[in-house]
């Protein structure tokens, strides 16, 4: 038995989320129905962190165990010829039978770019999320310096999250404007079911000015989702980011982050940090 290790990329709007449903219209189900025609035997897939419908990955990590004996180029290459159009196997590597592509993660990140203008967005439908009216960036990068940290972040988890502890350690927060374009990163251990999407609802509610920039400490206090800011749309939203401990031969030395650019070729990727410790 092997375990292999792949990266994968794949446009949300095509898919309902990551997560194997019976109607089969998931990045999973067809993930797993492409490797194992690559296997020639029943592959199930283990992700590092699971998507909603709608919400984008640039760098997805999963691994699967299969008996079957192929070249590494074999799982990239094989597979995406059994894949639709939307999802794509980045790269794959054997690794020890200890990793877990979502147990063994540090930390995840997440990019949601926002598209601020009086029109809808059309080349980008799907793509970005968007709102008209003009937005403070200034003051959303205020309000959002509150959330670093560990919190509490039962007011920006979904009723339906899983999570048996709504406790998360918050590493860092961006918030940065190019144009019409505000482009907001979350850096934390791991995220709540929504969390990301209630967070961007929130901190837009402070840049058209109408909550005040104290308003995302009082939420966290509050520990109140029915006091927060309704859940954004997925649209904008990308997991682009999963850190592991060196140990294992990943890209990057287990720092696999690939923020999309789209069209916002000023936009730098994100910062490098240091490594986290959970």
């Amino acid at each position: 038995m092997v375990r292999v290790a792949i990266g994968v990329e794949y446009s949300g709007e095509l898919f309902e989320g990551w997560q194997i449903q019976p109607h089969g219209r998931t990045v999973q189900n067809r993930l797993e129905q492409a490797l194992s025609s690559v296997a020639q035997e029943p592959v199930s897939v283990v992700c590092a962190g699971r998507t909603d419908t709608g919400v984008h990955a640039t760098a997805q990590v999963a691994h699967f165990d299969t008996t079957a004996n192929r070249p590494l180029e074999a799982w990239v290459r094989g597979t995406n010829s059994h894949l639709p159009a939307g999802v794509s196997v980045l790269w794959a590597v054997e690794v020890d039978g200890d990793f877990h592509a979502r147990f063994s993660a540090e930390s995840r990140r997440y990019r949601y770019v926002l598209l601020n203008r009086r029109v809808r967005p059309a080349i980008l439908a799907g793509r970005v999320g968007w709102i008209h009216g003009d937005l403070d960036e200034a003051l959303m990068a205020q309000a959002a310096a509150s959330l670093l940290g560990e919190h509490d972040f039962t007011s920006f988890r979904a009723a339906q999250c899983q999570a048996k502890s709504p406790v998360r350690m918050m590493h860092s927060i961006q918030v940065h404007r190019y144009g019409d374009v505000v482009l907001f990163d979350f850096h934390a251990n791991a995220f709540l079911h929504h969390m990301i999407r209630n967070l961007v609802g929130a901190l837009v509610y402070v840049g058209k000015g109408r909550q005040p920039v104290a308003w995302m400490a009082e939420l966290l206090a509050l520990r109140n989702r029915s006091l927060a800011a309704p859940t954004f749309a997925p649209d904008g939203l990308y997991l682009c980011g999963v850190e592991y401990p060196p140990r294992w031969p990943l890209p990057g030395g287990g720092r696999i982050i690939a923020p999309p650019q789209l069209l916002i070729p000023e936009a730098p990727c994100i910062a490098p940090e240091s490594r986290s410790v959970v």
